[in-house]
């Protein structure tokens, strides 16, 4: 949603194979849990024009299916880059 809003792209239909999300964003006072992160979903949503957000099968979404497959055959070595270790690596390890 920010993406889309730091584009300009302000008449936005976002789609989704997860009717749990639809459901949340559409009656986020049902998930009192993800209440801080659906705050923020409320505040993006206030940027567009025009905001919808719908539910399709998980057999239609085959572009997002598509990439969720070529994700996973990425390597999954997992790289840390920075001037200062992080705190969970042992003092040892340094």
């Amino acid at each position: 949603m920010q993406c889309m809003l730091r584009h300009k792209k302000l008449v936005m239909v976002f789609e989704t194979d997860c009717s749990d999300v639809v459901k949340m964003v559409s009656k986020p006072e049902e998930w009192p849990a993800f209440a801080i992160l659906l705050d923020k979903v409320d505040k993006c949503k206030m940027g567009f024009t025009s905001f919808s957000i719908v539910h399709i099968p998980r057999m239609n979404n085959t572009k997002a299916d598509k990439l969720a497959r070529s994700a996973r055959a990425l390597p999954t070595d997992v790289y840390y880059v920075n001037s200062v270790s992080p705190a969970w690596i042992p003092e040892f390890c340094r």
